[in-house]
This record gives C-alpha cells, structure tokens and sequence, in this order.
C-alpha cells in the first residue's frame, strides 16, 4: 500500500488560517499541516507535547518563561502544560505531530478552536 503525501502542498492549498487538517496519523499521533498568519491565542496542552516544523516561513512562540523563532526546516516541541502563544508575522506553513487526544487550543475556547472532527474534514 502506498500512501505519499506532500505535507508543503497540502498545506499550500489550505485557504483558512489556523485551522490543522489532519493529513495521516502514526500510532496515538494525528499528523497535521496549517497555514498560519497574524496571532493565534495563549493556551497550553496539559497532557500533551506538540511540535511544530516549520515547512516554509517562520514562526515565534511566546511562552510565559521565553520566545523561540523557528525557521523554515527547523522544528520545536511545547512540552506538556507550558503556555504559549504562537506568531506568524508572514504566512508560515507548519507540520505538527500532536496526540490524538490534544485539544486545538487545549481547555481554552476560542473563536479560531478547531475540533479533531474539523480538523479531519478535506477541503
């Protein structure tokens, strides 16, 4: 069985902002892409690591204790319960590995909250 996918074009098709889709899953993990621009909302994942790659741009992450910037081919993992705030001042296109469990923006609902339902659902 053979199942190629190009994280980079999927998420260049992506027309809203902030919203994963889920593109494939390993184990207990969705693997997902977004297209990110402007600001997102503070939240953390209790349960949960997440890690974004960045596949074209770049993006900061505030987090209550320091802010990172994570350039194109770079990654970065959130440890479980760390606050953070994530900032794509240009368009930024990320790869995410998160555990099936892990709520978009963890117990805070926002307007950009997207459910593990939204996030399955194809263009």
């Amino acid at each position: 069985m053979s199942n190629v996918i190009s994280p980079l074009k999927v998420a260049e098709s992506l027309t809203e902002l902030w919203s994963p889709k889920i593109v494939s899953e390993v184990d207990d993990t969705y693997v997902k892409v977004a297209k990110l621009l402007g600001t997102f909302t503070w939240h953390a994942h209790d349960g949960e690591d997440e890690m974004f790659f960045i596949l074209k741009g770049q993006l900061t992450i505030e987090m209550e204790h320091e802010t990172v910037t994570i350039n194109q081919g770079e990654f970065f993992v959130v440890p479980r319960g760390v606050r953070h705030y994530p900032i794509a001042n240009e368009e930024c296109l990320v790869l995410l590995f998160e555990k099936k469990t892990t709520l978009h923006t963890g117990g805070v609902e926002h307007a950009k909250t997207k459910s593990i339902d939204a996030q399955l659902q194809q263009d």
